[in-house]
């Protein structure tokens, strides 16, 4: 493990910001400006041959540490895998602007990337420059918002039912009512013969 950091950290050079193992696993972090040539140095470069995209997420960090975590909101997280050399690593890229967050697409280098980009910008609204298809994938196409937000509400904005005199699909402001699924159960003293 430590032998692969120190392989990346040379081949990444002054684009790795950071270089740790932690759990059994190496993670790479990246400035959004060197995401893309750091991937695609991941891929190319003979020690690495990182031949495919296993998975690509979006992350909210603006209530990581309970709120005290103090820098960029939006991350990109992806897990490259290289069947050639059985070796892995996680690599991570913050985007710059917690208004709006962008950063380049990599689907280029890996084709994968397409939905897992695409559930990223639905899902955080995270914008993937340079992807050619990028639209929703989860959630209808008249949703407002990015659901797996810290801010979202738990509940959503509005709900959409099937009206059956319209014969269309509508949409209303959510109606949930607070209820109980569970029922407080209440056992006396010493049930089943326990103290």
């Amino acid at each position: 493990m430590a032998q692969l950091a120190q392989t990346i950290a040379a081949v990444l050079g002054d684009k790795a910001k950071s270089v740790k193992i932690a759990l059994g696993e190496v993670t790479v972090v990246v400035a959004a400006a060197d995401y893309l040539a750091a991937a695609t140095l991941l891929r190319d470069a003979p020690a690495c041959k990182f031949e495919q995209l296993l998975d690509l997420c979006g992350i909210d960090y603006s209530e990581y540490r309970d709120g005290q975590y103090d820098g960029l909101r939006y991350c990109v997280v992806s897990h490259l895998l290289s069947v050639s050399l059985n070796q892995r690593v996680r690599l991570k890229a913050f985007c710059p602007d917690d208004d709006f967050p962008v950063i380049d697409s990599i689907n280029g280098i890996w084709n994968s990337a397409n939905w897992f980009e695409r559930e990223a910008f639905d899902l955080y609204g995270i914008v993937f420059e340079g992807h050619s298809d990028l639209r929703r994938i989860l959630t209808d196409y008249g949703f407002i918002g990015h659901p797996f937000r810290k801010d979202f509400p738990t509940t959503g904005n509005v709900e959409m039912r099937y009206d059956a005199e319209q014969k269309r699909v509508i949409y209303q402001p959510v109606t949930i009512e607070p209820r109980v699924i569970t029922p407080r159960v209440i056992r006396e003293d010493n049930y089943g013969g326990l103290q």
